[in-house]
């Protein structure tokens, strides 16, 4: 039983998400403070007042769409490490062209600036695609130094296009806001926006395709063996830059929402937007699942909106959350050792008494 994979699928995310609880409540007990009083505090943090249910939701909208392209990437063979750099583009991408279009109705001018949003993430990770596919290089590598690249030009363009040397730019006009009045109200004025129906609407369109179409059948196939997928008629070069290009889509969309729904505006950044790195954990945890990655998003949601909590009631310092969502991404990526603690918990079959 314990050797199924099926069974062995849905174990380790959950015996990850348990042991790196139970550590994080170990080192809040060695440092003094109460590990039920802070996970208390942190779960009616993220969803017993409505504000900050909003902000919960809100935070599971970029989340979503953000590991769902990291795990097309991830299904088709290539770790994506670039989709903090493609939101960033998104997002500038997404705010530019809502001042370029002041004057256009919402109905239009919205769907563009997402839409613009997306392009410029899948044209940001595609750069990778098409190296990897015609030269061979390392998506790692690329992915890497295009985050960088994507961090001082975007900062650059903020200085120096969008604004005169101003850190921050203007607020986009209401007509490109993805804030819903009536969300925002019900929420005591949450930064809860219309993402998050997006979000859920893009987890069952990802998982038709990559369970259901000739496509997603052909990410699989390249992402097992390129060779292989190659001398059976597909085209791997062409499959490998579509995969690229939608992984960096959806990253594009998740920046899109920041800059749309959260924010409403673009400002320069310290490092890369950590909300990527935070979609590769989301992936990584739900197993490049789109239903996975539905439910691995609201843990970290409530793990990061509750989180602020615990300082207030407990007294434990909110950087125990970081260590915990750590915990379980290292305990998700060393999962042989999970593996191997069900493997020696087999039970042992009694001989038959001749």
């Amino acid at each position: 039983m314990y050797q199924n994979a099926r069974f062995q699928q849905y174990a380790v995310p959950i015996l990850s998400v348990i042991l790196g609880i139970l550590i994080g409540a170990i080192l809040m007990l060695s440092f003094g403070f109460n590990p039920i009083t802070g996970y208390t505090a942190m779960i009616k943090g993220a969803l017993f007042t409505p504000f900050y249910f909003g902000q919960t939701l809100r935070l599971m909208a970029p989340l979503i769409v953000i590991a769902l392209g990291f795990a097309v990437a991830n299904t088709a063979g290539f770790f994506n490490i670039g989709v903090a750099g493609q939101v960033l583009v998104g997002w500038f991408a997404s705010v530019s062209i809502s001042y370029v279009f002041p004057e256009l109705p919402g109905f239009i001018l919205l769907p563009i600036c997402i839409l613009a949003g997306m392009a410029a993430g899948a044209i940001w990770a595609g750069i990778a695609g098409f190296l990897r596919a015609y030269f061979g290089t390392s998506e790692v590598i690329v992915t890497i130094m295009l985050n960088h690249t994507a961090f001082h030009v975007v900062n650059y363009l903020i200085r120096n296009v969008l604004t005169e040397n101003s850190d921050s730019s203007p607020r986009i006009s209401e007509a490109a806001s993805l804030r819903i009045p009536f969300l925002t109200t019900l929420t005591d004025n949450s930064t809860i926006h219309g993402g998050i129906f997006i979000s859920i609407i893009m987890v069952f369109v990802v998982w038709m395709l990559i369970n259901k179409t000739t496509f997603g059948f052909e990410f699989r196939s390249v992402g097992m063996n390129p060779h292989a997928a190659d001398y059976a008629g597909m085209n791997a070069k062409k499959n490998i830059i579509l995969a690229m290009l939608l992984s960096g889509a959806l990253a594009g969309l998740g920046g899109a929402m920041e800059g749309l729904g959260n924010f409403q505006n673009i400002f320069t950044q310290g490092a890369v937007p950590t909300i990527g790195f935070d979609g590769m954990g989301v992936a990584l945890l739900g197993a490049s699942n789109p239903l996975g990655i539905l439910f691995s998003s609201f843990l970290f949601s409530v793990l990061k909106t509750g989180g602020t909590s615990m300082p207030l009631v407990s007294g434990a310092p909110n950087e125990i959350v970081d260590i915990v969502i750590a915990l379980i991404i290292f305990f998700v990526g060393a999962n042989y050792i999970i593996r191997l603690l069900l493997a020696k918990t087999k039970p042992v079959k009694k001989k038959e008494v001749a």
